[in-house]
């Protein structure tokens, strides 16, 4: 298959299921996807990575992998964003990220992460969005947290609410199914409202981290 761009009714028809499916996995952050203006859009590469991925890992039934926070995120990477523009506040993110040993190359982390938002919106809804990419410069997956002191409203958002709140993803190109994983474990887990209130109610980076390491 060729590496452009599928929308849902393609998606559910290379997969064999329905066109609400997609949409819910969309949702979810379940598949690799991201929006065009309010339309999900989908990579056949990614997906078919995907599909590869569950795939073996139905197959060979390895021990489930769980998201350890502390193993992928540290004080130093949680930051307060006072930037109101969607471009602003992603180079910041990712230059805090790029300080993580395991980015070998902070240039193309940057660059990635700008075209990657440019092709498809991260945002998915509740005042959240989830920048990720995979990149051979990744050794390992990381993240970073950007909390919005600012309403950023040129997000391109699902539900029209500006994001307040970013969790930058990297990964290497060989975590494809933890880093699906990691995802959609923080696309679930930051959609709880209590969650979101506390993290906005902190008085430092600090405390916002001690919430997400014990959360």
């Amino acid at each position: 298959m060729e590496d452009d761009i599928l929308t849902i009714e393609e998606v559910a028809k290379y997969l064999r299921v329905s066109d609400r499916t997609v949409y819910d996995w969309a949702q979810k952050g379940e598949i690799p996807a991201g929006k065009i203006g309010t339309v999900w859009r989908f990579k056949k590469s990614e997906v078919e990575n995907w599909v590869n991925a569950r795939l073996s890992s139905t197959s060979n039934k390895p021990a489930e992998m769980q998201i350890q926070i502390r193993n992928i995120l540290s004080p130093e990477r949680v930051v307060f964003i006072n930037h109101t523009t969607k471009h602003d506040a992603l180079v910041q993110l990712a230059d805090i990220l790029s300080s993580a040993p395991q980015v070998k190359n902070a240039t193309e982390l940057t660059q990635e992460i700008l075209k990657r938002e440019e092709l498809m919106s991260t945002a998915i809804g509740k005042g959240i969005a989830i920048p990720h990419v995979r990149l051979s410069s990744v050794t390992d997956l990381v993240m970073a947290v950007g909390v919005c002191k600012k309403p950023i409203t040129d997000y391109q958002t699902i539900d029209d609410e500006p994001v307040n709140l970013l969790l930058m993803i990297a990964a290497a190109y060989n975590q494809h199914s933890y880093y699906l994983k990691t995802i959609s474990h923080f696309s679930a887990k930051f959609k709880d409202k209590t969650i979101r209130e506390a993290i906005a109610s902190s008085a430092s980076e600090q405390e916002v981290y001690n919430l997400l390491a014990r959360s």
